[in-house]
């Protein structure tokens, strides 16, 4: 059976993203793979990352998709970002996954073999133990050989006004200095763009931008390129006549005889049913609209004066045509929505060449 759509990872892209972020933050990157690695293939991501020596590891925000990347053997350690339940940390343990600990329950509830990293609240008031708890938690796990590291995350590193973003980097020191034998990291992607080095730091954890995105404002700070490129199979052309209306609640009417191509992709694999009526593609150097309401498996768009066929592959978003960012837009979404909603439906394919 042959795949309607397909997301296209460049290799070459991601790796070229990793060392500017690597070479930007002074320190080796804990790289996000959360969410399927933010829409792009874990197992892909993992191909292309795993013998990257600026790549210390790989992060992950659920205990399955921990699980999920463990099974991959990806030779670098793995840190879970929540908070494991307790009938789950032995296991985790087990298969090398570095457990998220930030309150007494959860250091109460580790198996002695787990090694963890302590999680300081400094204001994102979303997990973790505030800076004097943190210091008394992490002198107990230090105290059992059990803490591998100090991390905490920021609240508005993405905002052009980083005195938020200062003041938390400041609670965090005072709980880092007294934990120097560990590693600390703190940085998210927007993070590694505003600040660069950061003191005391050992590793960097860019997310977004580690694929390609970053803020408005801090797009010139690094050249970074978007990884995936997403593709859809032409099913069918047809004529749309001159007055007839096109998909869901007749939003489109041809005002003359009309050449429509459906695009076997919809709202179910992740182009934004939001983005009707504003959404297009670039085919044969043309800007051509997507006719009427964008379907769950499928889109319509003109081609009229193509040579569009049944079975063609038209680029929907990349780096080369439309940018996602474009996209993400025309639907209300921020970037991370749209990529993290690219669906299971799509192949995902990575290109070690390109």
């Amino acid at each position: 059976m042959q795949p309607r759509s397909r997301a296209v990872l460049s290799a070459s892209a991601l790796v070229h993203n990793l060392r500017e972020l690597h070479t930007r933050a002074g320190v080796p990157l804990l790289l996000p793979v959360k969410a399927d690695a933010y829409g792009h293939g874990l197992a892909q991501v993992v191909q292309a990352t795993r013998d990257l020596p600026e790549v210390w590891g790989y992060a992950v925000a659920m205990p399955l998709e921990a699980a999920e990347l463990a099974a991959l053997h990806p030779d670098k350690p793995v840190l879970l970002l929540t908070p494991a339940a307790p009938d789950e940390m032995q296991e985790l343990s087990d298969l090398g996954v570095l457990l998220q600990v930030g309150t007494q329950e959860e250091v109460d509830a580790l198996p002695g073999t787990a090694r963890v990293h302590l999680k300081v609240d400094t204001g994102m008031n979303r997990l973790g133990a505030k800076p004097d708890e943190a210091l008394r938690l992490g002198h107990l796990l230090a105290e059992r050989g059990q803490l591998s590291g100090v991390y905490t995350h920021l609240a508005s590193a993405d905002d052009p006004d980083l005195s938020s973003a200062r003041r938390q980097l400041e609670q965090f020191a005072r709980v880092q200095a007294q934990f120097p034998d560990v590693l600390a990291h703190a940085a998210n992607g927007a993070g590694v763009l505003s600040f660069g080095p950061l003191p005391g730091m050992s590793l960097a954890r860019p997310g977004l931008a580690s694929y390609g995105y970053a803020p408005d404002h801090l797009r010139d700070v690094l050249p970074l390129r978007p990884v995936m490129t997403l593709s859809a199979r032409v099913g069918a052309v047809h004529t749309v006549q001159a007055g007839e209306q096109v998909s869901y609640g007749g939003l489109w009417t041809a005002p003359h005889d009309t050449q429509a191509a459906t695009v076997q992709l919809g709202y179910a694999d992740g182009y934004p049913r939001s983005a009707t009526g504003h959404a297009h593609l670039w085919v044969q150097g043309e800007r051509r609209a997507v006719l009427g309401r964008i379907c769950m498996d499928q889109f319509m768009l003109d081609v009229t004066g193509l040579d569009v066929q049944a079975g063609d592959w038209l680029e929907v978003w990349g780096e080369h045509s439309v940018h996602p960012r474009e996209v993400a837009a025309w639907g209300g979404l921020a970037e991370y929505e749209l990529l993290t909603g690219v669906g299971r439906r799509v192949q995902r394919m990575l290109n070690s060449e390109g």
